[in-house]
């Protein structure tokens, strides 16, 4: 299977903070042969990749596979249903926009609702998340029946790949790092390894990164690489704050990560002729790296993210050059500091 065709799949997969299980089922098969897949109490995937002595050091590989959503909170007497967020929602994007109910009994199709232009008094106020309704064609009686209050709503989006080698999809934030991890350690299974390599594709991070905590206190390892996605140049944001799509991974700098790591990273792409982008953040990165470098005694953490387009709409965009090039930083910087031979 091709890279895109990898992110898209995943991102095609339904995995609301909270409720990842179709990204994870996914994921897994994705992972297949590459060692023994578990899940923990949180939902989080581990695959053991490599297994080396206790003595020798232990690398955790992670990125987040839960993505953004509603939540169903209340069924009015009418048959519209409220919500709230589950994760960051771009509000400027709900109006108007298709979802999906996923029940216990499969899934319902719904669209947020809109006042027309006409009738509208001001146009100019995006509404709240809870101020806003999703008409799922129904009665109240039907509704209740078959929606349950918790549910969960996601987006609709038509995944695709676009001129320029680029994909577009919902969720590639964060599946599009689940693929550089999981076309990592597909060439770190390869390698001879002097360390211990496992997968951690974790729960939760859209709504305070719970999954990689937990994941992380049950592996207990000395280094972990997390890879994310950040933001993505357009001429609407301002450039000191982006990366560029398709110049390759944006290699973290803050005071939360490991220094080491970082300078032992940079050093590794330069070597490998892998192309790559520095992102400076003057406190925590507000990815996962947060909580894992504070479990048990402290993990060393380096971070790579993936310059994206559109964040936390279902319009996402990223270059396959770029996850792929992630993938290929991470297999460098462990076979070069780890002994292992590409």
């Amino acid at each position: 299977m091709s890279t895109a065709k990898m992110i898209l799949k995943l991102s095609e997969a339904s995995g609301i903070s909270g409720m990842e299980t179709g990204a994870v089922e996914a994921a897994k098969n994705m992972l297949a042969g590459l060692g023994e897949c578990s899940v923990t109490a949180l939902g989080s995937l581990l695959c053991k990749v490599k297994s080396a002595s206790p003595d020798k050091p232990h690398i955790m590989l992670t990125a987040h596979i839960d993505e953004i959503g509603l939540i169903v909170t209340y069924i009015d007497d009418d048959g519209f249903l409220r919500v709230g967020n589950c994760g960051g929602i771009d509000r400027s994007m709900l109006l108007a926009a298709q979802v999906i109910v996923h029940t216990a009994d499969g899934t319902l199709s719904g669209v947020v609702c809109t006042i027309p232009p006409h009738l509208n008094p001001d146009d100019t106020k995006v509404p709240k998340v809870e101020d806003i309704y999703i008409d799922v064609g129904m009665d109240a009686a039907a509704a209740r029946e078959k929606i349950a209050l918790g549910d969960r709503v996601s987006f609709v989006s038509e995944a695709q790949e676009m001129l320029g080698g680029k994909v577009c999809a919902k969720s590639i934030d964060d599946r599009g790092g689940c693929v550089s991890v999981i076309l990592a350690a597909k060439q770190l299974a390869q390698a001879k390894l002097d360390c211990s390599v496992t997968v951690a594709l974790t729960s939760m991070e859209e709504v305070g990164g719970q999954g990689a905590k937990t994941a992380a206190y049950q592996l207990m390892p000395a280094h972990a690489i997390a890879v994310d996605v950040s933001y993505g140049h357009t001429p609407d944001a301002a450039r000191h704050k982006c990366g560029v799509v398709g110049e390759g991974p944006m290699l973290g700098i803050s005071p939360i990560l490991d220094n080491g790591m970082f300078a032992q990273m940079k050093a590794s792409a330069k070597r490998h002729e892998i192309p790559y982008q520095l992102e400076v953040m003057g406190g925590n990165t507000g990815t996962d790296a947060d909580e894992i470098a504070t479990t048990g005694a402290g993990v060393r953490c380096a971070l790579l993210s993936i310059p994206l387009r559109y964040m936390h709409t279902p319009i996402e965009i990223v270059a396959v050059s770029d996850v792929e090039a992630v993938a290929n930083l991470i297999a460098a910087y462990v076979t070069d500091e780890f002994g292992g031979e590409r």
